[in-house]
């Protein structure tokens, strides 16, 4: 059992590295370089995978099982490629920073989309994506297989 500081130290570096993907991955969309959704990201996997640096998974408690086995595919292809990959809550605060908001006139299939994410330019963020990957050696030393991270909605 970890001693209260530990967790609240754990607490404050998860935020800080929340904030840090926000931010990378708002840069990322300014710069053209961000892929999103779980079709479009296998495409560009299987046409270029060495220009993805980053991939974030999203969902929040589904039970979903053809998202979990999506979801299997690419954490076993990023871990065997030793490519940085997160696991994120917080669907809405995703689909809140990258411009969609859900509305009466949007289907369901448009926020499936925001279920896979790739950002495919190494200079999007050098500091924030160091900040991810950093964080994500860190879970990993820690037998995290896929870290995770919860976005929080403002």
């Amino acid at each position: 059992m970890l001693p209260e500081e530990s967790y609240e130290s754990m607490d404050n570096r998860m935020h800080t590295v929340g904030l840090a993907l926000e931010e990378l991955l708002v840069t990322a969309q300014r710069q053209d370089c961000l892929t999103v959704g779980l079709y479009e990201s296998a495409k560009l996997l299987n046409a270029d995978p060495d220009s993805v640096v980053l991939c974030v998974l999203a969902a929040d408690d589904t039970d979903d099982v053809a998202l979990q086995i999506h979801f299997t595919l690419l954490q076993s292809f990023f871990c065997e490629s030793d490519l940085t990959i997160l696991r994120v809550s917080g669907l809405r605060r995703l689909q809140q920073l990258l411009g969609a908001t859900p509305d009466a006139n949007r289907n369901q299939e448009e926020h499936r989309d925001f279920h896979c994410i790739l950002v495919t330019n190494p200079l999007a963020d050098h500091r924030r994506l160091q900040e991810v990957g950093t964080y994500y050696q860190e879970r990993r030393r820690l037998n995290q297989w896929v870290p995770e991270l919860i976005l929080q909605e403002r």
